[in-house]
This record gives structure tokens, sequence and C-alpha cells, in this order.
């Protein structure tokens, strides 16, 4: 049977998911703290018909050989962790970490995640909370009476009380970073959980050697860019185009072969 059939097929299943990456990339355009994904790409094993090096009858040795590919195979899918644009929102709630650095989220199940979404909110009894009413870690509560909140560069976070002419502080924020982000796990709802390969979270006051600095009144954008989306569904559409073109011709090989009359 023809390599070229089974070396195709590779090629169409791996555009496949090209495209499905491609496409929640585009979906999460407009997702706050999304980081886009790429899918890298191995060929398969070689069936090796004569071994480059080989000897010759006449004394001289083979250059190159003769070696045939299987095809491709998809073998990650990478989060890149490059900076999304700072949309300006004014809302005191608003934080974004300029730089490296991952917020601090507490799941339900009581472990801890990790997300770049800053959009935070005020739960019914005054604590920090993500939009779906997780507890941003460490743990603050705005009083009731507490007029405006500032949360500075490093992270504190305070607020004007009535009768008091300074600002009381009200907590700290602490980022954590990772050897290797790529390793975290994507758990959706803008959450990550590390890994083996993510290595152990590295928590300290943002500023701090490697950690970014926080902005108040700023959320971050994803960091998708369309046009380059698209060139990418493209290739990818005109890659899948041409290995299906490749069986096709395979098969016309077959049936002349298989029409042959003496």
């Amino acid at each position: 049977m023809m390599r070229s059939l089974y070396s195709a097929s590779t090629g169409m299943k791996g555009q496949e998911t090209n495209i499905d990456v491609v496409s929640n990339n585009l979906a999460n355009v407009t997702t706050t703290g999304f980081k886009k994904s790429r899918v890298d790409f191995q060929d398969l094993m070689y069936q090796t018909l004569k071994e480059p090096g080989s000897p010759l009858s006449t004394g001289n040795t083979y250059p190159v050989g003769i070696q045939m590919g299987h095809g491709v195979r998809p073998v990650a899918t990478q989060k890149i962790y490059s900076q999304g644009e700072f949309q300006q929102t004014d809302n005191p709630l608003d934080v974004v970490i300029e730089g490296k650095g991952f917020f601090q989220i507490q799941l339900p199940n009581g472990d801890i995640g990790y997300t770049r979404d800053g959009a935070w909110k005020i739960s019914s009894t005054g604590q920090v909370v993500t939009s779906d009413g997780y507890l941003v870690i460490p743990n603050v509560t705005l009083p009731q009476e507490a007029i405006g909140l500032t949360i500075t560069s490093s992270g504190i976070i305070a607020a004007k009380m009535p009768n008091q002419v300074d600002l009381e502080v009200l907590g700290q924020i602490e980022t954590a970073n990772f050897i290797n982000p790529a390793g975290l796990k994507a758990i959706g709802r803008n959450l990550f959980i590390p890994t083996g390969s993510s290595g152990d979270p590295v928590v300290d006051i943002p500023g701090n050697q490697e950690h970014g600095e926080i902005a108040q009144g700023f959320i971050e954008m994803s960091n998708v860019k369309v046009v380059e989306e698209m060139v990418n569904m493209i290739v990818a559409q005109r890659a899948y185009e041409a290995n299906s073109k490749t069986i096709q011709t395979s098969d016309t090989m077959l049936q002349i072969a298989n029409n042959l009359r003496r």
C-alpha cells in the first residue's frame, strides 16, 4: 500500500487539531487575561531503505541514503504567556500585573488556582472575589463603611475610613511565579493549576525580584491577535486541502495500477 495515503491522513488529522486551537484562540479574543495557544508538530518515524554512509561496491559510501517518512503528529499545545494589552476601566477593583506573575485564587475544593484575570468583585460579606465568587488569596475583606479603595504597585490594599486621616491597610496581594508557566494546566474559568512540569509556585510581593508590579484601574486583555490567527487558519486550511489532494492523487495512481491490462 502507498505510504502517501497514511502520511497524508496524519497531515489532515494534524491540521484538524491546528484549526481546533486557532478557533479556541479566536473565541477568546475578548476574554480577560486569556493566553493564546499554539500547536507544536513532530515528524513521525522514518523507514530507512538505504542507510546513509553505507558502503558501495566501488569502495565509496552513499552520501545521503534513502529514508521515507510516515507523516506528522501534534505533540503539544503550548500556552504563550506574552503580555496582553491593558484596557483602562477606572474601576478600583480591576487590577493587572505588569510583567510576570499570577494572582492566587482559592478553588471550591480548597486548592489554589492561578490566573491573570484581575477583574475582581466584592461579595455580600465584603470579601474580594473573582467573577465566579472564588476568594482571592490572601483573603481581604472591605468594611462596609470604607470610602474608596486603593491598591498600590506593591499590592497593598488600603481604604479610607470615616473620621480617619490616614488610609487603613486591609491586606497585601501576593503573586506567584513558575519556572515553566507553559507547564500549567488550564482548567477553564481563566484558571490554571500547577503540574509536575510547571514546578512549584514561588510566591512573593509584587515588584520583588521577577514579580511584576500591580496597576489599579486596568484589566489585561487577551494576547490573541486576530490577523495572526486568521493567517494561521488560512495556512491550516490550505495544508488540509493539500493533504486531501495527496490522498486523491494516491487513489488515482492505485486505480490506474488496478486497471492495467496485458
